[in-house]
């Protein structure tokens, strides 16, 4: 997996390949992506390297993060390989109060686990001019890696820091670089976010973001550029991998992660409560109008400091719509079997899909909102008159304080009123059988079926993603960004066929 120059004991990167792009990457933040095998993590440490005895000493200090300590145990052996014997005196200390590479220039290459948005506790404060993450999908959302900017700075002032040639004449460093570098395949918990900042715009372009910060040291306010740039990688670059190794991958059952491993294929779900099912040719529906038969109602999960989403449902009554579908300019006849779903509209209340976080909007003014969104969708046409009261997240009713009108009070007060929600026990992994039942009716036109319109930009983003919980198969990993889920989950258990057929349900 890694290219050694024997005569000077240094690695080098394999000749003309993503390594050599990836190791001269200029931009703050770098995201090393594609197959298995091309030597992503060798280039990650490599990176750090290259500006050991540059003369930064204790400054230049970086930090490799995975999400458990027995997962560094591959980049840590590497890592030895890589340093070990260079001859520039490193060492590395195994404790895990240090569990570090320390050079006797004073740099310093930090290995640590960070699980969750707690974790960064313990890193606020501190100076890290160099950030690693390993496996950056494994990171549910974006937060972790938000949080950990506010750490990637030095103190170094080149000025401040004169440096002496052998004469004793006086020279200053560049200022020290601000880098995060991360390595990643295409599947995981995280992928959504991930390709959403790092893979959309493209490979090797590099994204420019401008802002006006003040500094201290001038006193005037100056314009200020961050980069960010992918690299894409593929086994097929690496001159020193086994042909056995590619081999194993082959034999891989799980296809999506074959297209992972192999391809690099950004356009798959492995791991996925849906994936195996989900077809957007076969589950999106172009946005049609709702024929006055079908019951129209909505749903809602509450977030705040995490987004809300509002989803709107027509349920089929067995009567043919007629659609149009612009991409293709054709009419076709639609005519789903009775106590069909359709998720019709939605509003997801965040700035950007992937961060998880909320508008922390009122509940006045997220009523207010629903109620004209409804008033729009009637004059435009899409449906005949006022949706029906849902299920809602149960956590609307409950009362904080005995003088404090309730959410539901509230929004009923704007003439925006719920149905209770079921939570029961075993709910959750009946909602996903269900939904699952529904998606698999859609694929054989047996039974009531589950669809989104095209038009439902945020679920059509989430749901196919979503994850299963590692300890809990048969449900949602709570730790992703799951609330258009949780709405669509509240409204199938709310429908006539609420039973998944293949999960049992206890009754008391």
């Amino acid at each position: 997996m890694q290219a050694i120059n024997l005569y000077k004991n240094e690695w080098r990167p394999i000749p003309n390949s993503s390594q050599e792009l990836a190791l001269d990457s200029r931009c703050n933040e770098t995201c090393f992506t594609g197959t298995r095998g091309p030597g992503k993590t060798d280039c990650q440490l490599a990176f750090f390297k290259k500006f050991v005895g540059m003369g930064y000493g204790s400054h230049w200090k970086g930090v490799i993060f995975d999400q458990e300590y027995k997962s560094l145990d591959d980049i840590v052996a590497k890592s030895h390989r890589m340093f070990g014997d260079c001859g520039d005196g490193a060492q590395f200390k195994r404790s895990l109060t240090d569990y570090k590479w320390v050079w006797p220039t004073g740099e310093e290459l930090l290995f640590r686990e960070f699980k969750d948005e707690k974790t960064y506790s313990k890193y606020h404060g501190q100076e890290f001019p160099y950030i690693g993450w390993n496996e950056l999908t494994k990171w549910p959302t974006i937060s972790c890696y938000d949080m950990m900017m506010s750490c990637n700075r030095s103190s170094f002032v080149p000025e401040f820091n004169p440096k002496y040639t052998a004469d004793g004449r006086e020279y200053f460093l560049p200022p020290i670089p601000l880098v995060i570098f991360s390595t990643t395949n295409s599947s995981g918990p995280g992928h959504n976010w991930v390709r959403r900042r790092f893979v959309n715009h493209g490979y090797g372009k590099v994204i420019k973001e401008t802002c006006t910060v003040f500094n201290p040291r001038t006193k005037k306010d100056e314009k200020v550029t961050r980069s960010r740039v992918t690299i894409f990688g593929t086994w097929k670059e690496n001159i020193y991998l086994s042909t056995t190794y590619i081999a194993g991958l082959m034999q891989n059952t799980d296809p999506m992660l074959k297209r992972s491993w192999l391809l690099g294929d950004w356009d798959i779900v492995s791991g996925g409560a849906f994936d195996d099912l989900w077809s957007r040719p076969r589950h999106v529906l172009p946005r049609f109008k709702i024929p006055k038969g079908w019951r129209v109602d909505r749903a809602f999960d509450w977030g705040s400091t995490h987004p809300f989403h509002v989803g709107w449902f027509a349920e089929a009554d067995g009567e043919e719509v007629m659609i149009f579908n612009p991409q293709t300019g054709q009419i076709k006849m639609f005519c789903p079997p009775a106590g069909t779903i359709i998720l019709i509209n939605e509003w997801y209340g965040t700035e950007e899909i992937g961060t998880n976080k909320g508008l922390k909007i009122s509940a006045k003014n997220i009523a207010i909102g629903v109620r004209d969104m409804e008033i729009e969708m009637m004059q435009e046409g899409w449906i005949l008159e006022q949706p029906e009261a849902g299920p809602a997240d149960n956590q609307i009713r409950d009362v904080v304080q005995e003088d404090v009108e309730t959410i539901e009070i509230k929004m009923s007060e704007e003439g925006i009123k719920w149905t209770p929600s079921d939570k029961s026990a075993g709910s959750r992994r009946n909602g996903m059988q269900l939904c699952r039942d529904r998606l698999e009716a859609a694929l054989t036109g047996e039974g009531p079926a589950f669809y989104v319109m095209d038009n439902c930009l945020a679920t059509l983003e989430i749901f196919p993603v979503l994850q299963r919980d590692k300890k809990k198969p048969d449900d949602i990993d709570t730790k992703t960004e799951d609330h258009p889920w949780d709405t669509i989950r509240y409204r199938l258990l709310a429908s006539p066929n609420r039973h998944a057929k293949d999960v049992p349900i206890k009754t008391h």
